[in-house]
């Protein structure tokens, strides 16, 4: 099995303005940019679940307010004219991040992050400073991560986040401006801040893709499988490529190098055969039992699960379609034979295919209906808790690395995705063996990073845009997925939030000012 290896580099205070002009470059030049953020909490969990949109603004708003971003993780993604279609060049930064104001840190939250390997000591040590709200005297002509943000303002390249409500939400209060009252406004600025429009790839993968669950680590390695098959058969359809930087030896102690196995990882085997799945993992990317759950939470193994359900149904679906092909070929005058006299033999098939685009999604279809339904309102609120732990979610592909104790040769040559990765450098450690039943749920997972779940969340983006859009279509257009054009997943929700400016809502003052401030517009 072939592998390809993400560096993720680290930024914090202490190296965050030699790495300025890297990250600002990188903005500069991408095709499309993908945030993820991690929070000191969330508040109230019910008051996130509101059915009024507007009830649940002002819930995550309350928490913007009062809590903070604890990092940033930054991917962007450049499209190679140059080079085959469909090749983007990678740059990933991980920013370590403190508030310079009071705020809430939940114990929940802590207690997932150090389990997960969030490094509180380096954040209070050598976070990048900065306060939320409104911008005060020089923000903007410093090397700070408003002056950052606004960058990526700047760039005005398609935003790309999962799940990105929260994210949103956080991202404006901490580094834009304070908070409007009204959702409406709120999206309103958001359509001027972000022109080239906001994708959301939860979104993209139940509604465009249709994947049977939409959790960022399922989404992501869903995704990276298909590539893998496409490449493997060899046709002449599309697949995706990527390439990363060279880094200079000097810089290799910034950066953590995540080895990826293309097409799926280790497979979790014992006298009995495949373990049995956690279907609360499964289904929503989340265990409340973590590491002690008995069952499997391996992602690989999930998605084979699924494929083999799905192949199943289909073979299903054939036999039937066959035998009422005979049917009809052995009766063709008998009018009255089908179940709805205007329709066609089959049209059952039609209404159980429709049943099951219904259910997919959070929803497995391996699962019964009374299970899931249980499931449903025993894990509303833990979704929403772990942000549906798209945001939140640990990844496989990360075992047991750690930027500051690998060592690296001057020039890594990193993998583009498509499969031939003989000549990737492997850094010292990144090959560990199991320890263990605890220690291996942990291999499930690796280490939890903001920068690493941007990156996810950027493939993700790049191979539907693959899918979906010609070899000639620049992503950094924002025309790639028109269906997905500025609209974010709500959940518990059957249509998401649309970006838009609407006629009776205005742009907020803060938002007028600071867009004055920086294009000269009033």
């Amino acid at each position: 099995m072939s592998s390809m290896i993400v560096p993720v580099i680290d930024v914090q205070n202490d190296n965050f303005k030699e790495l300025w002009p890297a990250m600002v470059l990188a903005i500069r030049t991408s095709s499309f940019i993908a945030l993820d953020t991690e929070l000191s909490g969330l508040g109230s969990r019910k008051d996130l679940l509101a059915q009024c949109i507007e009830e649940r603004y002002k819930a995550i708003c309350s928490a913007a307010r009062t809590r903070s971003i604890l990092s940033l993780g930054i991917a962007c993604f450049k499209k190679l004219p140059d080079k085959a279609p469909h090749t983007y060049l990678v740059q990933v930064y991980n920013l370590t991040l403190l508030c310079m104001q009071e705020y809430v840190i939940e114990p929940q939250s802590v207690q997932f992050l150090v389990q997960h390997g969030f490094d509180f000591n380096k954040q209070y040590a050598q976070g990048i400073p900065y306060h939320k709200g409104n911008d005060k005297g020089g923000d903007l002509q410093s090397q700070s991560m408003r002056a950052l943000f606004l960058e990526v303002i700047q760039a005005r390249k398609p935003l790309v986040l999962h799940n990105g409500l929260i994210d949103l939400v956080f991202l404006y209060q901490c580094f834009y401006a304070w908070l409007p009252d009204r959702l409406g406004t709120f999206t309103a600025d958001l359509s001027e801040i972000f022109p080239a429009g906001i994708f959301d790839t939860k979104h993209a993968a139940e509604f465009e893709v249709r994947f049977m669950a939409s959790y960022l680590e399922y989404a992501y390695k869903k995704c990276k499988r298909e590539n893998f098959k496409s490449v493997e058969a060899g046709g002449p359809g599309p697949h995706l490529s990527l390439e990363f930087c060279n880094y200079a030896e000097r810089l290799c102690t910034y950066i953590d190098f995540r080895q990826c196995t293309e097409g799926g990882g280790e497979r979790e085997t014992g006298e009995e055969g495949p373990p049995a799945i956690c279907m609360r993992f499964s289904a929503y990317g989340w265990c409340p039992n973590g590491s002690q759950c008995t069952l499997s939470h391996n992602t690989d193994l999930i998605i084979e699960q699924d494929e083999q359900s799905k192949d199943h149904k289909r073979r299903r679906k054939n036999k039937r379609k066959f035998k009422a092909a005979q049917e009809e070929s052995r009766a063709p005058n008998e009018p009255d034979r089908v179940e709805h006299e205007s329709s066609p033999p089959n049209k059952h098939l039609c209404v159980e295919d429709d049943k099951m685009q219904k259910d997919r999604g959070s929803v497995k279809e391996t699962a019964s209906a009374d299970v899931v339904d249980s499931m449903k309102d025993a894990l509303l609120a833990e979704e929403v808790e772990r942000k549906d732990m798209s945001d939140e979610q640990v990844v496989e592909e990360a075992q047991g690395s750690n930027g500051t104790e690998n060592k690296c040769e001057p020039q890594v040559i990193l993998g583009n995705g498509t499969g031939d990765q003989n000549d990737v450098a492997i850094p010292q450690g990144e090959k560990e063996g199991s320890k263990g039943k605890e220690k291996q749920k942990m291999a499930e997972g690796g280490t939890h990073r903001a920068g690493f779940d941007a990156f996810m969340t950027g493939y993700i983006f790049a191979y539907v845009t693959t899918l979906k859009a010609g070899a000639e279509t620049d992503p950094s257009s924002g025309a790639c997925l028109p269906d997905c054009l500025n609209k974010v997943y709500l959940s518990g929700k059957s249509v998401p939030l649309q970006i838009v400016k609407s006629s009776f809502s205005k742009s907020s003052k803060a938002h007028s000012l600071k867009m004055a401030s920086v294009w000269g517009k009033s």
